[in-house]
């Protein structure tokens, strides 16, 4: 018998997949956040989810590993989605990628003089591209966390990062002052498991989707 594989990675993203992966009958026998295990059975025998860091979700579908994920437009983005089928925003874990400043900063004076930026970041590619677009010179420092220390002790003039409410910039007198994109989590498909699984992947795509669209209708309403 076929089998279906979906990667997944801890925390916001599986809490907002949860819902719709039930829709298509799929429940994990156990909570990834108390297991140790990290490929879980669920409620149909076909079907694996395996748990993986959000930023390896697509190297998993793209080499096969997984035959779908769920990951984050940033991920996406940063890794390029080469060899990805992406069928489905599933308008989940929303937030904005924002350039962000400390608030005695002048961001518009230094980008039109210009000048060159320091900038912190773990998204590399996505914020070399969009300076690049803009003309402006940067030199990229890549940290894995605590980003908004990066403008408070000079190690940059500017941070790149996912912001959600905005709350932590501002503990940190740090302001938004420009935004490179929104993010939501997006499912992806192996495209040769596409092709050679069509009949169990298809009905769960479908499934999906509807719970997705009848989740933003209750939000919009």
């Amino acid at each position: 018998m076929s089998r279906i594989t979906i990667a997944l990675s801890k925390g916001r993203i599986f809490t907002e997949t949860a819902p719709l992966l039930e829709a298509a009958g799929i429940r994990a026998t156990e909570d990834p956040e108390r297991s140790r295990k990290l490929v879980l059975a669920t409620s149909r025998p076909e079907v694996d989810l395996v748990v993986v860091r959000a930023s390896d979700v697509p190297t998993y579908v793209r080499y096969g590993a997984a035959d779908l994920g769920i990951a984050g437009l940033d991920v996406l983005r940063e890794q390029g989605s080469d060899g990805l089928y992406q069928p489905l925003d599933l308008g989940i874990a929303r937030c904005r990628m924002m350039v962000a400043v400390r608030e005695d900063f002048d961001y518009l004076r230094a980008v039109s003089r210009g000048g060159r930026l320091r900038v912190a970041t773990k998204y590399l590619n996505t914020a070399r591209e969009h300076f690049a677009a803009k003309g402006v010179h940067v030199d990229l420092i890549k940290l894995y966390g605590s980003m908004e220390l990066a403008p408070l002790v000079g190690l940059a003039d500017a941070i790149v990062d996912l912001v959600s409410t905005g709350n932590t910039l501002r503990a940190n007198h740090l302001t938004e002052v420009e935004e490179i994109m929104k993010v939501s989590a997006r499912l992806v498909v192996n495209q040769a498991s596409l092709k050679l699984k069509r009949a169990l992947i298809e009905p769960l795509l479908s499934a999906i989707g509807g719970a997705s669209a009848r989740e933003a209708g209750h939000a919009a309403a």
